[in-house]
């Protein structure tokens, strides 16, 4: 029985459309955002953050309160904008992960003013890091509000482990559970990577998931 489970125990959104997501202090900023549309200050807003750190649940939670377009940046092009639904909003993902036209994107930010619908932003870093040649795309980028979802804490490691072994419908102790919180890479797809791979070594082996099976797993996934 995982008795001490409520260690983890963290607010979560209604899935909308996407897995349980978990509400912490690395999060909670970009939570809020989402939560205070539409009386946004600034129309565009960016959210940054790691793979897998739920920018692309939060875009979605966001689409689907607003019915804002959702657009492949990296196929965009100005002609394009004729056949979008303004009004509702634009969803434009993984800017810094995809070459894209940047007088089109330019452009869009344009009318974001000019027409007064908003625009959700998502990258995996700041965009004084992106290797954008346009002036003035770069100048317009620099200024933008920019919310941080940073690596995840113990709790949020915590509750997401706990969700993956649920989901297995697997039994592990409360002590595992802490062992792997201090231990584990800081990301959310280390706590999928290592819950499969204790899984496939349980089933395997007939063994019980111990803390000894959990360092061995570790150390394994450490060296890849």
């Amino acid at each position: 029985m995982m008795s001490e489970q409520l260690v983890f125990d963290l607010p979560h959104r209604p899935a909308m459309g996407a897995d349980d997501f978990f509400v912490s202090s690395c999060n909670e900023a970009a939570v809020h955002l989402i939560d205070t549309w539409p009386d946004w200050t600034h129309r565009i807003q960016m959210i940054e953050g790691p793979a897998g750190s739920g920018k692309s649940h939060l875009a979605n939670v966001w689409r689907l309160r607003t019915g804002a377009q959702s657009i492949d940046s990296a196929a965009f092009k100005a002609a394009d904008i004729a056949g979008l639904s303004l009004s509702n909003g634009l969803i434009l993902e993984d800017l810094d992960s995809n070459e894209f036209d940047e007088q089109s994107v330019f452009h869009l930010l344009n009318l974001s003013r000019e027409r007064d619908f908003c625009m959700l932003l998502t990258a995996r870093s700041r965009p004084a890091r992106w290797a954008v040649q346009l002036p003035d795309l770069i100048s317009r980028l620099r200024t933008m509000p920019v919310i941080t979802i940073g690596a995840p804490d113990d709790a949020l490691l915590g509750a997401v482990l706990l969700k993956h072994f649920s989901d297995r419908q697997l039994n592990v102790e409360p002590q595992v559970l802490k062992f792997l919180v201090r231990r584990i890479r800081r990301s959310m797809d280390a706590t999928h990577e290592v819950v499969v791979e204790l899984d496939r070594e349980a089933l395997s082996s007939g063994r019980k998931i111990t803390r000894n099976l959990a360092s061995k797993i570790l150390e394994k996934l450490h060296k890849t």
